[in-house]
Parts: structure tokens; sequence; C-alpha cells
């Protein structure tokens, strides 16, 4: 059976309601009765408690929710969520709550009142932020593309300028850009990033622009002298990219200038050695070396890749970066992917 409140207790409560500006209604056989003061905005919502239904649509809906809930005798109250309704020509956010006190039904209607319209306010201005935000990252992302495509076309253009010299080029510079920014994802550099090398890599030859064609050309190995020239690509391709402001040309002097540096400092032009030479131009020479291995040059016949391999893993400590180089055998499936997508024209 259940307890009856005090008078004490039902001054109370109804001055708590009063004061909060809400309604406490429980149900019974014929309706709903009214258990504390009533306020004005109820009143003319609903003059009879008794006649509840029919005074609100989204109350009658959240009603048929509340006769379940009180089924259930759960002592958790269940919320109807914000409403507004229309009383007198003004908006009112109410929220409704069914739950059970003493073993009856009750319900609480309140008036969420200005608090819910800041809140709102605030949400709203959230909202417009958040998509002014996306608004401008789509701003940037275009602008982006455009710059990406801008210094894309700018690589190609000095690339197939070498191109015009080098018969070795074309799909074996796609194949390094694409080597070295697999290589970059594997190591956790970011999209930007990633891009850069990609695109710079391909431009570790350029500076053999400046190199003779009887050498350059020459179908056989170098001699020494002819050797002493050759090198010198590293610091023409360097001096051709060097000083930019535009971050990939400053990659692509890095690694123009120093993809043949030797981790033991045995290299040129420099002798630079270990983590001195920049990391985008240690990753391109293990790359490039993979690459010319395995295709044939107009020097030598293609190898098999484990030939190839063999020969490179005793480089590592003395031409390759032990850590970067054991990246590159942790993806050499993308490696060969690559080699797959992107065939030598005689392949």
């Amino acid at each position: 059976m259940a307890e009856t409140p005090s008078d004490t207790e039902k001054s109370l409560l109804a001055a708590y309601f009063e004061n909060s500006d809400q309604v406490l209604l429980q149900k019974n056989d014929e309706g709903f009765s009214l258990h504390s003061t009533s306020t004005s905005w109820f009143d003319s919502l609903c003059p009879n408690p008794n006649q509840l239904a029919g005074s609100s649509a989204y109350l009658d809906h959240f009603l048929e929710d509340a006769k379940e809930h009180w089924q259930t005798r759960a002592s958790t109250a269940l919320p109807s969520g914000a409403f507004i309704e229309v009383i007198d020509g003004s908006n009112y956010p109410l929220e409704a709550q069914a739950l059970t006190l003493n073993g009856a039904s009750v319900l609480v209607v309140k008036n969420l009142g200005q608090a819910f319209t800041n809140n709102q306010k605030l949400l709203q201005a959230a909202r417009e932020n958040l998509l002014n935000q996306e608004l401008l990252e789509l701003e940037v992302s275009k602008r982006t593309g455009e710059i990406r495509g801008r210094e894309l076309e700018i690589a190609e253009r000095l690339i197939y300028a070498a191109g015009f010299r080098d018969e070795e080029t074309g799909s074996h510079i796609r194949r390094i850009g694409y080597y070295a920014g697999a290589m970059a994802r594997a190591l956790g550099w970011n999209a930007l990033a990633v891009d850069d090398i990609e695109i710079a890599a391909p431009m570790h030859d350029i500076g053999k622009i400046g190199i003779p064609d009887s050498i350059l050309k020459k179908p056989a190995r170098l001699n020494d002298a002819e050797f002493a020239i050759m090198r010198n690509h590293t610091t023409i391709g360097r001096d051709m990219l060097f000083d930019s402001d535009v971050p990939m040309l400053r990659i692509a002097a890095d690694i123009a200038g120093s993809h043949h540096e030797f981790w033991d400092g045995s290299g040129y032009p420099e002798g630079l050695a270990g983590n001195d030479i920049p990391i985008a131009a240690r990753i391109v020479s293990i790359v490039d070396v993979y690459d010319a291995l395995v295709h044939s040059r107009v020097y030598k016949s293609a190898y098999q890749e484990h030939v190839a391999l063999e020969m490179m893993s005793k480089l590592v400590g003395h031409q390759f970066d032990p850590e970067l180089f054991q990246v590159f055998l942790d993806n050499l499936d993308e490696m060969r992917q690559i080699r797959n997508r992107v065939p030598d024209t005689s392949d």
C-alpha cells in the first residue's frame, strides 16, 4: 500500500515545485491530479489536469511510453527530452519526466526557461563555428591541392627536361617516388610529408641534366675520369633546387645532393655519415639501388630479386642505414606491387 505524505511534506513539495517552475501530477483512474501549485503556463496549456490527454501532441506520445515505464515500477525517471509548446502566443521549452514515488505513478512537467534558450544559442553558435571551420578546411584543402598540383607540375617539367638526356628515367623515376612515399608512410610521416617526398624523390638525378651525353649515355661502365664527372650530378642537382621556400623543393635538394652519401661516410659528394645524411636521401639511396638492380640497364641485365636483396644486405651499415633497410624489407610486398604497377616499357 502506497505511503501517504504528511501535510508538512506536501507543503515542502509544493513550495519546491512552485519555485522551480514545474508541476507535479499523479496518475489516477480518471487521468491526472495536480499535486503541486500550478503555474500560469500550465494553466494555459492544460486548464483541467484530468483532461491532460489532448492538451499537447508531444505529451500524448510521451505518455504512451510513460505507461510502460510506470508498469515496470522502475526507480529511475524516464525523460521526454525537450519540446516546444506555443502557449498564449509564446514559445515555452518544456520537458516531462515519468517516475514512480512511493508506489505512485508521477508525471513532472518542467519549464526549461531561459537556460534552455541560452543553451540553444550556444549550440547554434557551436554549429555555426563548426560549419565555418569545415568551410575553411575545405578551402585550405582546395588551395593545398592547387599548390600540390603546381609543385607536381614543376617537378614533372624538370624531370621531363632531364629525361631528354637520360634514357633510364621514365618508369624508374616514377617508381622511386612511389617507393619513397611507401617508406615514409611506414615511418609514420604525415600525409603532407609523404606527398613531399613522393614528388621530390623522382628528382634525385635531376643534376644529370648537366652531365655530357658522351658520359650519360655511354653503353658501358664508366672509367675513373668519367665517373668523377658523373659524380657532379649530385651537386648540380642540389644547387638547382637549393634554398627554396617550398618544403618539397628543400627535400628534393637534400635528396639530389645526398642520395649517394653512405652510412659509414664513404660516399659522395661530402662524405656525410649516419644521421648527418638527410633521412629523405637515406630512403632514396635504398630504393634507388633496389630498383636499379631488379631492372635492366644499358650496361647490365636485371637481377632476380632474391639476388638483389642478398647484394643489398651486404651493404647494410656500409652504404645503407640499417634501421631504414629493415623498414624497406618489412614493406617489400608493397615495393613489389609498385614494380608491377609501373613496369619498364621493355618489361
